[in-house]
């Protein structure tokens, strides 16, 4: 795609809330940090874009699921991969699909898809044709970001975020994802394999850019570029157990040895690249807690309601949901429009 065929970048706000390791609950933050953004006021498009459809399934009945699945690469299709299928077949630019409706007014989901693996091959070979200036290349690395472009621009009233779901790897999907990113934030939990994965993260990410940086000084020109500089907004311990209101001391051991990987190996790495890539300490970049909420995540998960809108649990537990995710939802807010 060049950039006359590209609709303008809107001021919405790109986040992935991302890390390569599974298992940290990635999905169920990106969806009730999303609702909480919207109880604030704020517009969001959700953007599922794992293979495995997790985000998709936990807002969309399962029979609306299989029918969108089953007509995805037809004319009616209305999923992610509906919408790239043109690009993937070389046929023409991404095709326009009309997001769905969530439960709350604010938010609106691009249905994932399994098919979108099928596009993470294409995607290697289109990293390798952007390396070789091939115009191919370009238009199949930046689909995703031309079709967010497209939602986002001919909305009748203007998102304020937009939060992809991505899948738990470092392929070249979620570099895709990444490097079309103004933010992203991190999940972690208080245990050893999280310490372990952020020494790859960070490493990875920087990668990226420094790659796509080099890519985007020889692209021919008029070739429409991700943005390709993600900042690291922050991150959040997950999934924790309390005892008097404060992390149990199993998970406490870890606390610092995850604040100071977060130091070590994302934001001084993204700081070599970069000054603006990341805060200058890991204590500004905690954007907030998420205790281990018990029955009311998959309550959460199977009514596809925020965890203090389900009606299980205790009005106590709820009510430190609701808290939880708020602050954590207004400190996004904040920096996402510093001075604002």
């Amino acid at each position: 795609m060049t950039s006359k065929d590209i609709i303008t970048r809107s001021k919405a706000k790109r986040l992935a809330i991302f890390n390569h390791k599974g298992g940290v609950g990635k999905t169920t933050l990106t969806y009730n940090v999303a609702v909480a953004l919207a109880d604030l006021g704020k517009k969001v498009l959700l953007v599922d874009s794992d293979p495995q459809c997790n985000l998709t399934s936990y807002i969309v009945e399962e029979d609306v699921i299989d029918d969108l699945l089953d007509h995805s690469d037809t004319d009616e299709g209305q999923t992610v991969w509906s919408a790239v299928l043109p690009v993937v077949e070389g046929m023409g630019n991404v095709r326009k699909i009309t997001p769905i409706g969530a439960s709350h007014s604010n938010l609106h989901l691009v249905p994932g898809d399994i098919r979108l693996s099928e596009f993470e091959s294409e995607l290697t070979e289109s990293w390798s044709q952007c390396i070789q200036r091939k115009v191919k290349g370009f238009r199949g690395t930046t689909a995703l970001s031309y079709l967010v472009n497209r939602l986002t621009s001919e909305s009748r009233t203007p998102f304020d975020f937009v939060f992809y779901d991505s899948g738990p790897n470092i392929g070249p999907l979620n570099r895709a994802v990444l490097l079309d990113c103004d933010c992203f934030i991190v999940p972690v939990a208080y245990d050893l394999f999280s310490v372990r994965a952020l020494k790859t993260l960070g490493r990875t990410l920087a990668a990226w850019i420094q790659e796509w940086t080099t890519i985007a000084d020889l692209a021919p020109d008029g070739t429409y570029l991700l943005p390709g500089r993600p900042q690291f907004m922050g991150y959040v311990p997950q999934n924790f157990r309390v005892y008097g209101g404060q992390p149990t001391s199993q998970h406490l051991i870890y606390a610092s040895k995850i604040d100071r990987r977060i130091q070590s190996e994302v934001i001084a790495v993204l700081r070599n690249v970069d000054p603006h890539l990341a805060p200058r300490s890991a204590s500004q970049s905690k954007l907030g807690e998420v205790q281990d909420f018990a029955s009311l995540v998959p309550a959460s998960q199977s009514e596809g309601d925020a965890l203090w809108e389900v009606a299980t649990g205790s009005a106590q537990l709820r009510d430190a949901a609701r808290a939880a995710f708020d602050s954590i939802a207004r400190k996004i807010v904040s920096l996402a429009n510093p001075g604002s």
